[in-house]
């Protein structure tokens, strides 16, 4: 209902056929989104860091196929666009270098190719473990978080920052991104990311909440 009323609120549009979603985590609650953007009819694009959560989806029959390659997830997000396929594919890697190889695809091939974004880490908690930042390895930011919690913090900072200047470039362009209350836009805010919502209070960020915007 999510997917389908941002669709219909933010797209203006009564169907999501061709229509690109993307976001990442396909743990506990964000499981569903695979889920969710098949049967609204869409492409869902998820990035997860951990396999295990991707191959427990996938064994599921949640998610429909499981890649580590952006080329690969690029080619397919493209097919499935054109053929108004519905899709839930996983990206095995980083929700940021996804992202920024969606801005890369805009600023070289002149197309937007997602419509539209979330975020479903567990920002809520990001320095210990809910969020994992895009320059290491899941395995090396495990282990850097152990022996170097400070590090570890800064590098989610600096990746938080990467992650919305990303969001912000295809925003602007016209891709519609909601807050799933995950705590993503505050962390982002106390990370020094650009969020805040122009000539309003700090309280208000320029995305909307799926709660009060969308399910509501």
């Amino acid at each position: 209902l999510t997917v389908l009323n941002a669709g219909r609120r933010y797209l203006k549009v009564p169907d999501l056929a061709g229509k690109v979603f993307v976001t990442s985590g396909l743990g506990g609650m964000s499981g569903a989104q695979a889920k969710a953007a098949v049967i609204a009819g869409c492409v869902g694009i998820i990035a997860e860091v951990d396999e295990a959560a991707l191959l427990k989806r996938h064994k599921q029959g949640w998610l429909m196929e499981i890649s580590n390659n952006l080329d690969h997830c690029i080619a397919r997000l493209r097919d499935a666009r054109k053929n108004k396929i519905a899709l839930s594919l996983g990206y095995h890697g980083n929700v940021v270098d996804l992202w920024e190889r969606l801005v890369h695809e805009l600023d070289t091939t002149g197309e937007l190719l997602v419509d539209l974004g979330s975020d479903q880490t567990s920002c809520h908690n990001p320095f210990s473990g809910g969020y994992y930042p895009v320059q290491l390895s899941f395995e090396d930011a495990k282990q850097l978080l152990s022996t170097s919690p400070g590090k570890f913090r800064a590098l989610v900072q600096e990746s938080l920052r990467r992650q919305v200047a990303a969001i912000n470039r295809l925003a602007d362009k016209g891709m519609f991104f909601w807050d799933y209350g995950n705590a993503f836009l505050l962390e982002a805010q106390r990370a020094g990311a650009d969020v805040e919502k122009r000539g309003a209070n700090k309280t208000e960020f320029r995305y909307p909440s799926y709660v009060q915007h969308i399910m509501g």
